[in-house]
């Protein structure tokens, strides 16, 4: 007795974080994954050398960007892509900046791809908001600074009100604050003024920020300065998206270690 036939032929999705941009950071997992596809949907934060490097010849390759405030490819068409590539038995990979389950909008993509029939394989990327930090030379966690991180994002999501969608800073910063934790924000130099503004109701005026723009790659540029001059520092290096901000007292190492581009560290005091 002949068996039913599948719904779709034997293709296959697999979500692949790309990291934060410097093709080194890859892994040896993302690299296979990449060099087998016959299919790539690509993000715009992904660097165009890791194409160059590691895509087959012959591979399809569609660029898919999602950038904040910019131009981007409908979710839903991306996902209609996603589908309908792995039906006529490609190898689709969904290449995304960072990895795939930190604000990569991955979640959405396994459900819907799920409840077309399809199991997806994830590999993750290393995250900008790690990538970033790390730059600096300045852990996220430290035993006498910070017992945890947030990562969290400053972009509220597109089409939602206010009121179910907008992150409580008030609460967020009364929680870091009383429980030392780090605050990772992706998404956030457009909302830099207000981020700033409802932060110092629960986070001194004191505590030390710094923004990371293009982290891990040749033009990557910082500037370190205090929660009370977020916004300024910001307009005053003319940093833009992408870009990551980090609040804690993590940075305060930073004080003494003379880092180019800008600094304020001196404001943060020992």
């Amino acid at each position: 007795m002949n068996a039913p036939a599948s719904p779709f032929t034997a293709g296959s999705c697999t979500l692949v974080g790309a990291g934060p941009g410097d093709p080194e950071l890859l892994t040896i997992k993302a690299v296979k994954a990449i060099q087998a596809a016959t299919v790539l949907l690509v993000d715009d934060l992904v660097s165009e050398s890791i194409l160059a490097s590691y895509a087959r010849p012959g591979a399809r390759i569609v660029h898919v960007g999602k950038r904040g405030g910019c131009k981007s490819t409908p979710q839903a068409f991306i996902e209609r892509l996603m589908i309908t590539a792995v039906r006529e038995g490609e190898t689709v990979v969904r290449l995304k900046g960072g990895d795939p389950f930190i604000f990569g909008r991955g979640g959405e993509e396994v459900e819907h791809l799920r409840e077309a029939g399809i199991e997806c394989t994830v590999i993750n990327g290393i995250t900008a908001g790690l990538a970033a930090v790390t730059s600096l030379g300045v852990p996220l966690t430290h035993r006498d600074h910070a017992q945890g991180v947030v990562f969290v994002t400053g972009h509220a999501k597109t089409g939602a009100s206010a009121h179910e969608d907008a992150t409580d800073w008030r609460a967020l910063a009364a929680t870091a604050h009383s429980a030392r934790l780090t605050l990772v924000i992706y998404m956030g130099v457009a909302g830099a003024g207000h981020i700033e503004r409802e932060l110092l109701q629960g986070l001194p005026g004191d505590t030390p920020v710094a923004v990371i723009q293009h982290a891990s790659l040749p033009q990557q540029r910082h500037v370190t300065a205090t929660l009370e001059r977020l916004q300024s520092c910001i307009a005053e290096a003319g940093l833009a998206s992408p870009a990551i901000i980090i609040v804690g007292d993590v940075l305060r190492g930073l004080a003494a270690a003379a880092l180019p581009m800008g600094s304020d560290a001196g404001r943060f005091g020992t």
